[in-house]
């Protein structure tokens, strides 16, 4: 990975705030040309810094009322396998490996707590699955 420079790291910031914000509205804001704005953009495109570019909505926009963190606990070596199954699953939006007493840690979203407790049935049931445990996302204070 490259070594990212103040303005890098400025520059990133504030696309996290506003990835729509203009090139000229950046500039000023940094304290920069534009032509400098757009040789950074271009140089974190190109070294896959930025790897894309998206939409944020509210969480009460998205599809699912119900939103929840499970830490996952696997056997031996049977991550892969716990992995791929998992991936499997509609209702895992984001999926990370980690280190400590869990192994996995899945974000979900589900449509109303019947089915939120099926999912975790269903988590719960994949061969190579120990343990789990998980917690309900009530408000998000930043993302």
């Amino acid at each position: 990975m490259i070594e990212l420079s103040d303005l890098d790291r400025r520059l990133l910031a504030a696309l996290r705030e506003d990835g729509r914000a203009p090139v000229a509205g950046l500039a000023r804001r940094l304290g920069v040309t534009r032509a400098t704005v757009t040789s950074h953009l271009e140089r974190l495109v190109t070294d896959d810094v930025i790897v894309g570019f998206t939409v944020r909505v509210r969480d009460e926009s998205a599809s699912g009322g119900v939103r929840a963190v499970s830490l996952v606990e696997v056997e031996g070596r049977s991550t892969d396998d716990v992995i791929r199954r998992l991936r499997g699953f509609p209702e895992i939006e984001s999926m990370h490996s980690t280190n400590g007493a869990w192994d996995l840690v899945a974000e979900h979203r589900t449509p109303d707590l019947v089915t939120f407790d099926r999912l975790l049935n269903r988590i719960r049931s994949v061969p190579g699955v120990i343990n789990s445990q998980t917690s309900l996302l009530l408000t998000s204070v930043l993302r």
